[in-house]
This record gives structure tokens, C-alpha cells and sequence, in this order.
């Protein structure tokens, strides 16, 4: 006879678990502690099989019947019930294990052990930071909808260049994932256009000679730290990258040959790149050497040897100088070397862009023209270190002579 809701809130617990049938398969289990659960026995490929449906009185008798049917359809189309709720939950539990921020630091520890720049990873964390609104749900279940509202932030607070970082950073992810069996697609190639733009900031330089000399004469005269003042003199000569420079190593440097090879892992583009000395920049090393030497970093952090000097000192030291900050920065030192090198006309461009480390704007081009440039670099070192020394002896020169 089938159960009714009188009848089962009558059943009292045993010293056994029991079972009061209803009909078509369910019945439900009784156990000594009176808790009550629904379950219903079905056979699938010749096997006695049974699954729960939930316990009484959460789950009425109705609701019982009701599941009990899903079941029932279930097995009508092959399936079998109790191997797909086994499937749902193991899904359930892989997704929970591979969450967006699971799967972003999994990508930070792979470009770690492919030896990527420290400061790439650290950026990279702090990208991940900014996108803790979809860090802790399961990547193959978020949309472009939820990418999206996660970027939305960053512009609502006017950070239009890190919300353009965070998308190209979640779509890394995304491509990781994907590939190792973790996502299906990528939902940020669909946010193209979705972005604000954020307009192109040029670092700030001086680019007319006698402000040059002007800018030199004062690094002269700062009265700060000595191994500031040494960078800050060296650095116009290199044409390095800032973060190249702090982090230089002593044991990159070939004397007598009068070279700095910078590692790949190292550079921005990821190719190693050397630097031909000039006899001044010789001598500001030489000068460093008893204070810094002879290993670990050439120009160290001020409290301990084993960092590099902080990324924004020299910055603050051209401040200290009187500089603002749309004037002049210690990456804008580049930007001066590539615009009066140019403006000279008596060396190649490409000589020019191979100093500066840059890629080639042709990527085809660049794939076949791997000329270095050598001994023209060479020369067009040595020349601008010697016009850097006039121009800081002098108000005025003419760029030509």
C-alpha cells in the first residue's frame, strides 16, 4: 500500500534501519536515529542499483514522486542515474579545485621556472590582485559577462591602463587553461572594443641639447647617495631599460672587451642584448667598483646587497633635483638618446634602434634583418658620450659639429 503523509510521520525509529515502501520502486529508510531517506531502487544493465532522493520532511512525499519520475526518465534514455550524479559531483569537485585564481597562479609559477624577470611575475601577481572579483570561481564556468564586470571596475575608478592589462592577463590565463584541459575557450577575445582606450603616455624627456647639459651639470652636483649619482650618470650613456640597469651584475661585464651582456631573462623582449662601453662609462664603473664590487649587484638597495637599488630612486633623486614629473625620467633618458642620435644623422637608424634594444616594427623585416650592428654601435657609443660631456661643459653646441 502507498505511502501517505499520515502514515509516515507515524514511523518510529527501531533498533534497525527499516524500509516502508510506496510504490513504483520508492520507498523510504528509517533509521535508529529517525532520520528518514527517500530512496528508490531501479535495475540498469541486469543490476540492482538504488539512489537517494533526499531526506523527509525536507523532501515531501510529492517531491519524492516527482524525483523518482526524473529517474525513471533517466533510465528510459539509458542513463544511469546514480553514475551521473557520481559525474556531477566529481565535476563539481574539479571545477572547485580550478578556480580562475587557481589557474592565473599556476600560469605565474610556469613563467617563474621558464625564468621570466622577477618584476614580470610581481606584475603579474598584482594583475591577479585586481582581478579578485572572479579569482575564486571555476574559470570553465565564467562568461565574458563576468570578465567583463570585473574590468568594468578598474574604469569606474579611471584606471583605464590597468583594466587593459587585467584583459590581457585573464585571456593569457584563459589560452593556459584551455590548453591544459581546464576552460574551452577564451571569454576576454570577446570583450575587444568593450574597453575604454586609455590614451598612449610617452615617458617624459628633454630633448633639446642644452637642457641635456643642463640636466647633467645638475646630476653633478646632487648631493645624495654617491651610488645614486653613479647611476644617474652612467644611465644616459647605456640607453638601458631603467630595471636593466639596477639590476646589472657585476660578473655581466667584460672589461676587456669593453662590453655589458644583459641575459635574455632580463630583457623585455627576451633576447640578450650587449652594450658597448665607452671609455666614460669605464670610468664611472671603475669608480663604483670599490664600493659595490666585485659581485652581486652593481648599483645594490641602499639597506642590503642582495637587491637592486629601488625602481624608483633615481626618479625621486630628479625630483630632489627640482625636475617635475612631466619633465624628465629615468626612462625618458632613452627617448633623449634615440631623438638627438637621430636628429645627428650620422648614424643608422636600425645601429640606433639595436642600442635601444628594441624589436623590429617589421615583424618580417626583423626576422631577417639580425644584422648587430657591432661596430657601428661601437663607434656611436663612444660619440655620445663624448657629446653628452660636451654638452654638460657647455650651454649650447651644435648638434652638427
Amino acid at each position: 500500500m502507498s505511502l501517505t503523509d499520515v502514515k509516515i510521520r507515524a514511523l518510529k525509529a527501531g533498533d534497525r534501519p527499516y524500509k516502508s515502501t510506496d510504490d513504483r520502486g520508492l520507498y523510504l529508510e528509517v533509521s535508529p536515529n529517525c532520520t528518514k531517506l527517500w530512496r528508490y531502487r531501479y535495475r540498469y544493465l541486469g543490476k540492482d542499483k538504488r539512489i537517494a532522493l533526499g531526506c523527509y520532511p525536507e523532501v515531501g512525499l510529492a517531491e519524492a514522486r516527482r524525483k523518482r519520475d526524473e529517474v525513471k526518465g533517466k533510465l528510459y534514455e539509458g542513463v544511469d542515474p546514480a553514475a551521473e550524479r557520481k559525474r556531477d559531483k566529481l565535476l563539481a569537485i574539479y571545477k572547485g579545485a580550478n578556480t580562475f585564481g587557481d589557474l592565473a597562479r599556476e600560469y605565474i609559477d610556469k613563467m617563474v621556472a621558464e625564468g621570466l624577470a622577477a618584476t614580470t611575475t610581481t606584475k603579474a601577481n598584482w594583475l591577479l590582485e585586481q582581478l579578485a572579483p572572479i579569482a575564486d570561481q571555476p574559470i570553465a564556468d565564467l562568461k565574458p559577462i563576468d570578465v567583463l564586470a570585473a574590468l568594468k571596475r578598474q574604469e569606474a575608478k579611471g584606471k583605464l591602463e590597468t583594466a587593459r592589462r587585467c584583459r590581457s592577463f585573464a585571456g593569457r590565463v584563459f589560452r593556459y587553461a584551455a590548453a591544459t584541459g581546464r576552460a574551452e575557450t577564451d571569454p576576454t577575445s570577446l570583450l575587444r572594443g568593450a574597453l575604454i582606450t586609455p590614451k598612449t603616455k610617452h615617458h617624459s624627456a628633454i630633448l633639446d641639447p642644452s637642457a641635456v647639459g643642463e640636466l647633467l651639470r645638475s646630476i653633478d652636483a646632487y648631493s645624495g647617495h654617491l651610488i645614486t649619482r653613479l647611476a644617474m650618470k652612467l644611465s644616459p650613456h647605456v640607453m638601458a631599460r631603467p630595471g636593466e640597469i639596477r639590476q646589472a651584475q657585476w660578473s655581466e661585464f667584460d672589461f676587456d672587451k669593453t662590453v655589458w651582456k644583459i641575459p635574455a631573462e632580463r630583457m623585455k623582449m627576451r633576447r640578450p642584448h650587449a652594450v658597448p662601453l665607452s671609455r666614460q662609462v669605464l670610468a664611472y664603473l671603475n669608480e663604483l667598483h670599490p664600493l659595490t664590487g666585485p659581485d652581486g649587484f652593481v648599483f645594490p638597495a641602499f639597506y642590503t646587497s642582495r637587491r637592486p637599488l629601488c625602481e624608483n630612486t633615481i626618479n625621486q633623486a630628479f625630483r630632489r633635483m627640482g625636475y617635475a614629473v612631466g619633465e624628465i625620467t629615468a626612462h625618458g633618458l632613452r627617448t633623449t638618446a634615440s631623438t638627438l642620435l637621430n636628429e645627428s644623422g650620422k648614424w643608422s637608424p636600425d645601429a640606433i634602434e639595436r642600442s635601444l634594444a628594441h624589436a623590429d616594427a617589421d615583424s618580417i623585416r626583423g626576422t631577417y634583418n639580425r644584422g648587430s650592428y657591432w661596430e657601428e654601435r661601437v663607434a656611436m657609443h663612444q660619440w655620445w658620450s663624448d657629446y653628452l660631456d660636451e654638452l654638460r661643459d657647455q650651454a649650447t653646441i651644435n648638434l652638427k659639429t
